[in-house]
């Protein structure tokens, strides 16, 4: 019987970061994956502005923001033949603090395809047409049958594997929550003729049931989005029956339908797990949690989990005390229940966002400010548990760095303020911004609003662990989350 430290079983955006997370610090990972191949639809479109920050921190974001969009303006058409449209990102720009301000469109599998290409380079590669046929935790490791009739320990085990998770049915976690077979939707990827690539396009059909067509970057295709009830009665995702929607929308003949490339049906489900651990076994994306997809939050949650569970349980196989790994769902339980309420809500306005909708979705306000991790601050700037800004600063030489690049690789980063000697802490990449780091233009002082020998303290995913200027207090700190 093999035998390997985690196995990750789901290949989507959630389990690809997970195991990229964990291989890039030398864990030994298996990814599986049911289906027999990548998968081709377009699904989650939209990348998060703190989404493509935590990207950013594996060196991928440029790479999706080639191949995507980060400006695509609504165009509403009304029943009386009036246009209105929105930009939503309309004088959001890139700031010294914040370098992807707005959301990136981008289809699925282009982000899955940039993340295996990753997860490669860390030695991992997804093992396509193998499904999890069943598990048994133990004390020590979990024992695993896959459908190629092998069977292996793992020390670990993570169910990535989507709101159908066989792991989590497996693990007897419940999955609460509503599912409305009245609010459905047909979805699909096509190629087709009629309407310009310049817009987000949505409509009613003759019924008041909502359509949307919106242009995929780097693609010759569109995503069709319709909503149906019960007035459509018992219709399958076939290429007449979409023809027959848009026709509904725009009228015959207007747009046509050339080719389809992915369809799928999608019913309400708003679902969530009551835990993320048991045992040995772990649960992240997907799998844990299931809503609307309005206003593009699942496949970025996902994303979040996954790197937030991936740094913790490195850190525990490589040394750092288990109950890190509680911290998991501490932190990121409370998480998906907020977005199981923004996406419901945001369900309901058919993309007609208000230009306040773009904070709550954007991720950038994300914090687990009194949570385990994060001891309580009553100075001003970013508290421990809050995202930490990015600034642009210089070496000695002149030469331009930000803050993200020095944080990358998934490190705890020290940074010191003002001139002096770092304090020695074991395990951490250290800078004094003042000394061997210069802030010329005061952008970082500003960003942390920081005093004088002050040490802020990152975690390996981009949040602020802990500011002091007690040096041993950093190193108590490190003591609970890794092994110095």
């Amino acid at each position: 019987m093999t035998a390997t430290e985690v196995l990750v079983v789901g290949a989507g955006p959630t389990g690809l970061i997970t195991a990229a997370t964990l291989a890039r610090k030398g864990v030994e990972v298996r990814i599986v994956d049911a289906q027999p191949g990548p998968q081709i639809g377009s699904r989650g479109k939209g990348v998060q502005p703190r989404t493509l920050e935590l990207l950013d921190g594996f060196g991928v974001a440029g790479r999706l923001l080639a191949a995507g969009r980060t400006r695509l303006v609504i165009r509403y058409a009304n029943p009386d033949g009036s246009v209105h449209e929105h930009d939503m990102t309309k004088g959001v720009e890139p700031t010294p603090t914040t370098p992807f301000a707005r959301p990136l469109v981008l289809p699925q599998w282009r982000l899955e395809e940039t993340l295996r290409d990753l997860l490669a380079g860390y030695g991992a590669r997804v093992e396509f047409g193998t499904s999890l046929v069943d598990m048994r935790s133990g004390d020590d490791d979990v024992t695993v049958e896959l459908s190629s009739g092998e069977r292996l320990h793992a020390g670990w085990l993570v169910g990535a594997d989507g709101g159908s998770s066989t792991v989590r049915k497996l693990a007897g976690v419940s999955f609460l929550g509503v599912t409305r077979e009245e609010q459905q939707m047909l979805l699909g990827d096509f190629r087709l003729d009629g309407i310009d690539r310049d817009w987000w396009h949505a409509r009613r059909r003759s019924g008041g049931q909502r359509l949307s067509l919106v242009p995929l970057p780097a693609t010759d295709s569109f995503v069709l989005q319709a909503e149906i009830n019960e007035s459509d009665g018992d219709i399958e995702p076939t290429p007449a029956t979409y023809q027959a929607l848009v026709d509904d929308a725009y009228g015959r003949g207007v747009v046509t339908l050339r080719e389809a490339l992915w369809t799928s049906r999608w019913r309400y489900n708003e679902r969530m797990v009551d835990r993320y651990r048991i045992g040995r076994i772990l649960l992240a994306g997907d799998a844990a949690h299931v809503h609307a997809p309005a206003g593009a939050q699942g496949m970025n949650t996902g994303i979040h989990d996954g790197i937030n569970l991936g740094w913790k349980l490195a850190s525990v196989l490589n040394g750092a005390p288990e109950p890190l790994l509680d911290t998991y769902e501490q932190e990121r339980l409370p998480m998906a229940a907020a977005v199981l309420g923004l996406s419901k809500e945001l369900l309901t306005r058919f993309a007609r966002f208000e230009d306040s909708d773009l904070d709550a979705m954007s991720g950038l306000g994300i914090t687990y400010r009194g949570g385990p991790l994060s001891p309580p601050w009553d100075g001003a700037g970013p508290h421990p548990g809050d995202r930490s800004p990015d600034a642009l600063c210089s070496w000695p030489d002149g030469r331009p760095v930000r803050l993200f690049e020095l944080q990358r690789g998934g490190d705890w980063t020290l940074y010191r303020f003002g001139v002096g000697p770092l304090p020695d802490v074991a395990g951490v990449n250290a800078h004094s911004i003042g000394s061997d780091l210069l802030d010329p233009h005061a952008t970082a002082r500003s960003a942390y609003q920081a005093h004088d020998d002050e040490l802020i303290l990152i975690r390996p995913d981009g949040h602020v662990g802990l500011r002091t200027r007690d040096a041993a207090a950093v190193t108590a700190y490190l003591a609970a989350v890794t092994a110095s």
